[in-house]
């Protein structure tokens, strides 16, 4: 499968790892806007013969392209998307799907009147230790309450340490979408505050705690912090599933610990770890899986909104003091894609779903191929 890349920073370069390092794909094309940078991350990783552009669409017909992988900032998804996509390409893109819901939403009918797919590649989800707890969590009867702890202390220096919500909007979307891939199920309200402790090196809130209620009941409490040095827990955060039958909990790293029995008393056991690919790894084999056979991937842009619309809520519950419910945050966001909509065809499918929701359990007919 021949791949264009978009991007060639910092994550760039980590993505041009990780396609040269996949036998079933290959990097064809680079574009970026400083057509040095891209060189210079080609020549790093001594790759000759990629073409560079600053046109996704130009570079892909030149190289005859299969697909893109979209590195960019966050601000320039939805048009590298929207380009790619009406480009006949599906695209692979960097999390978050974009800066609000509102676009997001307009990439998902984007990807409908397209025909093509695009997924949001949320790296965090693959990790085989979170798919034991996955299959352990299946096992422990009804849950009622998840617990996240994320306690890191990064000096990132830049643009992080001056931007407003910096746990929640740069780091949460993780742990939120890990739930609902655990749980397979969507959260229906948030209450959500943030602070910043007095030693913060952040210029705003650096730290929250959200507390969610699921479709089922279930609850699930984050507690975070991007200023707790000492005891820190893994990027993944440190986990606590309680059910019905039981406990399991997972360090963020090692394969899940569980204490539980099963509904004939016997004692539970973590299954084996799968032997997949982890991280943006994980992500890019899912993808170019979904590409070839037509499943419908775990990232795909419908699906993906969720787990973006819980970080919105968490922020828009952090600046009101209120519990928010997600439809409202869905909702709210679906007027507004559909009056900002400029692309007739997108409106048009935007106009036909009737909700924000209205298409969604349709999910493997969203996409043609």
């Amino acid at each position: 499968m021949r791949l264009v890349q978009v991007g060639a920073g910092g994550m760039g370069k980590a993505w041009i790892d990780a396609i040269t390092a996949n036998p079933d794909v290959e990097l064809v094309g680079l574009v970026d806007l400083n057509q040095e940078t891209a060189h210079e991350a080609l020549a790093d990783k001594g790759l000759e013969g990629v073409l560079v552009g600053t046109s996704v669409s130009d570079i892909a017909a030149a190289t005859g392209a299969h697909a893109v992988v979209n590195v960019t900032v966050p601000v320039a998804h939805h048009p590298v998307n929207v380009e790619a996509l009406f480009a006949g390409l599906p695209v692979l893109c960097e999390k978050p799907a974009a800066p609000t819901v509102a676009q997001a939403l307009s990439l998902a009918a984007s990807s409908e009147a397209s025909g093509q797919l695009l997924m949001i590649s949320q790296s965090r989800r693959y990790f085989n230790s979170l798919a034991q707890l996955k299959a352990v969590t299946g096992e422990l009867g009804d849950i009622g309450v998840i617990t996240t702890e994320f306690f890191k202390a990064p000096h990132f220096g830049g643009f992080r340490e001056e931007m407003d919500h910096v746990l929640l909007v740069d780091m949460a979307i993780h742990p939120f979408d890990a739930v609902r891939y655990l749980t397979g199920q969507n959260p229906v309200s948030v209450y959500c505050e943030e602070f910043n402790p007095s030693w913060s090196w952040y210029q705003a809130d650096a730290a929250a705690t959200a507390i969610f209620e699921f479709s089922s009941g279930l609850r699930y409490v984050y507690s975070g912090s991007w200023c707790a040095d000492g005891q820190e827990t893994s990027w993944n955060g440190q986990w606590r599933v309680n059910g019905a039958h039981g406990t399991a909990t997972w360090d963020g790293e090692q394969a899940p610990l569980v204490d539980a029995n099963d509904a004939t008393g016997q004692s539970l056991s973590v299954p084996e770890a799968s032997a997949g690919p982890e991280q943006i790894a994980g992500s890019l084999a899912e993808f170019a899986s979904a590409v070839r056979t037509g499943v419908v991937p775990d990232g795909q842009i419908h699906s993906n909104v969720h787990s973006l619309a819980m970080v919105e809520a968490a922020v828009l519950s952090a600046e009101t003091g209120q519990r928010v419910r997600i439809d409202d945050v869905l909702t709210a966001a679906y007027a507004q894609a559909l009056h900002n909509e400029k692309n007739d065809d997108v409106k048009a499918v935007l106009s036909g779903w009737g909700s924000p929701l209205g298409n969604y359990s349709g999910l493997a007919d969203a996409v043609s191929s």
